[in-house]
């Protein structure tokens, strides 16, 4: 019994961390990691900073994705986040809930 518990907590930890990955892979492929690295700042913060600053945020997720549709500025200095209209929606749902579960 002892090994079976072993063996499903593996591989619930293994399908999370798929999880991530395929969202990390996602934000790749949609240019995020060219400004910003998990956990140090590039052009833009570091994600690991996006989730901390708006942990506890109820509306930060639909912020968020607005934001990497229209783009932004001044909340993390005066560089501007360019708009990324061509991010399709559900893309950018899923990047910014990998994002925001960095902490």
């Amino acid at each position: 019994m002892n090994k079976l518990m072993m063996t499903a907590a593996s591989a619930a930890l293994l399908a999370l961390s798929g999880a991530a990955s395929a969202d990390q892979a996602l934000a790749q492929k949609n240019a995020c990691m060219s400004c910003h690295g998990v956990d140090k700042k590039i052009v833009g913060p570091a994600f690991k900073e996006v989730a901390k600053k708006y942990a506890g945020d109820k509306e930060a997720a639909a912020k968020l994705v607005a934001k990497v549709k229209t783009g932004g500025k001044g909340v993390w200095g005066q560089i501007p986040m360019p708009p990324n209209p061509n991010v399709k929606k559900e893309d950018a749902e899923k990047i910014i809930a990998w994002v925001l579960s960095l902490k």
